[in-house]
């Protein structure tokens, strides 16, 4: 067997989940979860919208891993009801981010294998998740379950 050289991953942040499994952040696009709302109120169906256009995103991103959808928090802040039901708000910002790490099968060439998971998530604030910063939803995936290796 060839002793190869470790190629490092490149990757924007590593970010430590709640399993005590680290990730890499390979890839990241961040947008305003009501960016070009132009008319009506954010509520359950525009939420829905917005969410199944980030997973349509997700997957052209995904080439190599599954989708998942890290269910966001939602807000009720009042009382009104309009014609689409009362006002429901999402985290302020909109990621879909490409994750990469060890494979999981100990079977797999840990030189030529990865596991990877693609996942949308909501976060209040525009900055890069990191290490144990991460939000919360994000740091709760199950990796084991959802990540699939793949050969690099």
């Amino acid at each position: 067997m060839h002793n190869r050289p470790k190629v490092p991953t490149m990757s924007l942040t590593r970010v430590v989940l709640s399993s005590g499994h680290s990730v890499d952040l390979t890839e990241l696009r961040l947008t305003p979860t009501y960016g070009g709302l132009l008319e009506g109120y954010p509520c359950r169906p525009v939420n829905d919208m917005r969410i199944k256009g980030l997973l349509h995103t997700a997957e052209r991103m995904a080439t190599t891993t599954p989708v998942h959808l890290a269910q966001p928090r939602r807000e009720y802040p009042d009382q009104y009801a309009g014609a689409f039901g009362p006002v429901e708000l999402l985290p302020r910002v909109a990621c879909v981010g490409r994750f990469s790490s060890t494979a999981l099968d100990p079977a797999n060439d840990p030189v030529l294998h990865r596991s990877g998971l693609t996942l949308v998530w909501f976060q209040p604030t525009p900055r890069v998740p990191s290490a144990c910063e991460a939000d919360p939803a994000l740091r709760e995936i199950d990796w084991t379950t959802l990540a699939r290796d793949y050969e690099l």
